[in-house]
């Protein structure tokens, strides 16, 4: 008896030697005093949330480089018509896109991202100020016929929400010549129009009707597809077209219904009564977030404030590995916390978005870490892209990009 006391007594000391060992050797090493630090960026929403470690930040050399070659990329890569993207290079497993409508769709939201991020690289070049000519010409001439593409399917949201982001830069860009701003206008009008037309039957937009395939779509909103409407209404306004406060205040109720309390966002509302699946986590949520923030806060959500957006810009650049572990996945939502490839480069357009709310003075940290997360992804001709669609995933990730990269030059306060 004594014997086996004492072998368990030796036993309970070598496991609790063994315990302190592995906790000493886990514990965390107190930072050095001359370790470097990121410097305190205001409040946050969440203290506790995790924060990117410290970096060396991309130059203004590199960063204009980047813009540059991708600018090139788009140039090249322009359609005869002025128009980007076709429905070539199809695959087995490309997304359902029902002929021709969803192509009429796909087509027009990336022709108007594609003029979005040639406008906001600002490059001067004459090629450029060509490009975006040609690129208005065609969308005056087929924008308006961009319709649903049938009983199911609404990927025409995106194409009048780009569209419309595009088209109010373009008025801007034409501003001494009042002829061609009212061709805009109007097709900036008839598009906010397409959008009211197609607005859920419970406020904001989705892009499939799987429910009773009505007129006025019944299908679930999705979080994130209000977002980018709301945040084109938002570009919208600032040409002095009327927005209809009826409409922004049920997609604001849609979101407010999609929202977690730590500001993660359902995919849709259809998954109300399941806010834990892996999707409606945080890290599912990393690329929605960025873009719902965005549009509660440039609609005056009251609590949707900057520390919000601070808080989640951390986590995007903390924990961007689940975003980043779905990027060229050929299948939607495959990934870990069922994260869709083409979330990538959407979300880190949205955060520049959010970075540019911030106080002028505390921008820096932020672009440093998006441009650190966005130049090594170039490809070899200049392109970025997320995910196989057609042959329009290298020309919208170029484009989401190079939107992005504009709001990371050290002189844009």
């Amino acid at each position: 008896m004594t014997t086996f006391t004492q072998h368990v007594g030796r036993g309970v000391c070598s496991a609790l030697v063994l315990l302190v060992l592995v906790a000493l050797t886990h514990a965390k090493e107190p930072p050095k005093a001359d370790a470097p630090t990121e410097p305190p960026v205001g409040e946050r929403f969440d203290p506790d949330a995790p924060r990117p470690a410290p970096i060396t930040p991309p130059s203004a050399e590199e960063i204009d480089a980047a813009i540059r070659r991708g600018v090139d990329f788009l140039l090249k890569r322009q359609n005869p018509n002025g128009s980007w993207g076709s429905a070539q290079n199809s695959k087995p497993s490309d997304i359902y896109a029902p002929v021709p409508g969803a192509h009429h769709a796909f087509r027009a939201a990336v022709t108007g991202l594609c003029i979005c991020g040639l406008i906001d690289s600002g490059d001067p070049r004459p090629e450029v100020a060509q490009a975006l000519d040609r690129g208005e010409a065609w969308m005056l001439d087929h924008l308006s016929k961009v319709r649903r593409s049938d009983p199911e399917t609404l990927y025409n949201t995106w194409a009048h929400a780009y569209s419309i982001q595009a088209l109010a830069r373009l008025w801007q860009r034409q501003e001494k010549d009042p002829a061609r701003q009212a061709k805009l206008r109007a097709l900036l009008e008839q598009q906010i129009d397409m959008l009211r037309r197609y607005e859920c039957i419970d406020g904001g937009w989705c892009y499939y009707d799987l429910r009773a395939h009505t007129q006025r779509p019944s299908g679930s909103t999705m979080s994130f597809v209000t977002a980018t409407v709301l945040v084109a209404l938002s570009d919208a306004k600032k040409t002095g077209v009327e927005i209809d406060p009826k409409t922004i205040r049920r997609a604001m109720d849609s979101i407010r219904r999609q929202r977690k309390p730590d500001f993660s966002y359902l995919y849709g509302e259809y998954l109300h009564d399941r806010p834990m699946r892996d999707i409606n986590r945080p890290g599912g949520s990393l690329g929605r977030s960025q873009a719902c923030n965005l549009a509660m806060y440039l609609w005056d959500d009251p609590k949707t404030t900057k520390a919000v957006m601070r808080t989640w810009l951390d986590r995007l650049f903390a924990r961007h590995l689940w975003l980043d572990m779905g990027r060229k996945r050929p299948i939607p939502h495959e990934s870990w916390l069922k994260v869709a490839a083409y979330f990538y480069y959407y979300g880190q357009y949205y955060a520049a978005g959010c970075i540019e709310q911030l106080d002028p003075a505390e921008r820096a940290h932020f672009q440093q870490h998006l441009a650190y997360q966005l130049l090594p992804l170039q490809e070899k001709d200049g392109s970025w892209w997320d995910f196989p669609l057609f042959d329009y995933h290298q020309q919208y990730g170029t484009a989401f990009t190079l939107m992005a990269l504009s709001r990371c030059r050290p002189d844009e306060k």
